[in-house]
């Protein structure tokens, strides 16, 4: 067993990507590209086949609200506990779980059963899954590749997140449309093996954890000190909260802006949510090879005002492939922003906080979700899609300007009266 947190060069490993040299993380990675490419077939099939079922917006963006709402209301109990229980076996056990719901949902599309009520009740399940999987597994990155391999290693992750992006999607036109949505469901539960067999091969110290008694709330108020006392965490959360609920919400209404405003079917929605992942891909693979020389916090805040500004612009595309160019930027600006945000708040959080920290992370961008989801639906349905794409995009920017000048602006003011 090699030593925990020693990462051993391998011969021909490029300087720019230190967390390939890394055994473990080289086993994450492989399992995460062959997971989140079953995810992104799952998303685009269930996406459409709520379309099918129920033909309304408000419910296309329910059903993501209601898949996000338990970690809105249990991502901050499982940051607590990434800090205390076994992380590889506990993401294991979590990993098997959401194979199961998406057996599940294959079983009852083939048999003729399936219901948005259904689906509904899936996505609630699914979503109190993520709930303590997503902060358990964004705090062991570190202990794969080392604080210094740190952004490096989230970017790579990122990268092979939107390589899924790009390749789940375009898989999941042609698999509709040869074998219909079920087997996008079955393809994605056989991919949940792949990081199950990777974690189990890893070279990591199984030692159970410390049998201390878990003070819930107390925990939870040391987490909740650090993010609201710090400044740029603070910032960095008002940040992220904004455009999960004003921008990145797009994702949830992309099927009624493929079909109701571009006028494509399945096939042309998947490959729009391709181009997301283009853009998003080659954000993160700049960010793998040349992070290390970038200011991390402006990249933040400015990536977040390009992000807006062009979701906002998306909302007058004229036609299909000004729209697919658009998406391709929005998707660069969406991933520099996600990554530079996770990297700082990492890297700035003591190690006896790390879960914790992540928790707050989770809770912002996955369990604030149902609220983006809910009024971009609504607005959607009220006032069309592009209405909701150019309000969304709008806020972002200025919620980008105004933590701009509160955290460079005010920042620079404190020091000269300091």
């Amino acid at each position: 067993m090699t030593t925990p947190g020693l990462i051993s060069r391998i011969p021909g490993t490029l300087p720019a990507l230190p967390a390939l040299r890394s055994r473990n993380f080289r086993l994450f990675i492989i399992g995460q590209l062959i997971s989140y490419t079953g995810s992104w077939l799952q998303t685009v099939a269930q996406g459409w086949l709520v379309l099918q079922l129920s033909n309304s917006a408000f419910i296309v963006g329910l059903v993501t609200a209601l898949g996000a709402l338990p970690i809105l209301l249990f991502t901050l109990y499982g940051g607590v506990l990434a800090d205390r229980v076994n992380r590889r076996k506990t993401v294991m056990l979590l990993q098997g779980l959401l194979a199961v719901e998406a057996l599940a949902l294959a079983i009852l599309v083939v048999l003729n059963h399936v219901t948005v009520g259904w689906i509904m009740g899936l996505a609630l399940f699914t979503g109190l899954v993520t709930a303590f999987e997503v902060p358990i597994r964004q705090s062991m990155v570190v202990e794969l590749t080392g604080r210094e391999s740190l952004m490096n290693a989230i970017a790579l992750q990122s990268s092979v997140f939107n390589l899924a992006r790009v390749l789940g999607p375009a898989f999941a036109g042609v698999i509709i449309g040869l074998w219909g949505v079920a087997a996008c469901f079955f393809l994605n539960a056989a991919s949940f093996l792949a990081v199950i067999w990777g974690l189990y091969r890893m070279d990591l110290p199984d030692s159970p954890p410390a049998k201390v008694t878990v003070d819930v709330i107390g925990a939870f108020r040391e987490g909740a000190r650090y993010v609201r006392h710090e400044r740029w965490p603070r910032a960095l959360m008002i940040l992220i909260a904004s455009t999960t609920i004003f921008g990145f919400s797009f994702l949830a209404m992309l099927p009624v802006y493929a079909r109701d405003v571009l006028g494509t079917d399945a096939a042309g929605y998947g490959v729009l949510v391709s181009g997301v992942g283009v853009g998003a891909l080659s954000g993160a693979l700049f960010l793998a090879a040349f992070g290390g020389t970038l200011r991390t916090r402006r990249l933040a805040l400015i990536s977040a005002a390009g992000f807006g500004t062009t979701l906002a612009a998306t909302a007058f595309a004229p036609n299909y492939w000004v729209a697919f160019g658009l998406l391709v930027v929005v998707g660069c600006s969406m991933v520099l922003q996600s990554i530079s945000a996770n990297t700082l708040l990492q890297q700035e959080a003591p190690d006896h906080l790390r879960g914790r920290v992540m928790g707050f992370y989770s809770f912002v961008v996955l369990g604030m979700a149902p609220f983006g989801a809910l009024q971009i639906g609504w607005i959607s349905q009220h006032f069309g899609t592009r209405v909701a794409f150019g309000l969304g995009g709008s806020m972002c920017v200025l919620v980008a300007v105004w933590v701009w000048r509160g955290v460079i602006v005010g920042g620079r003011k404190s020091a000269k009266t300091a």
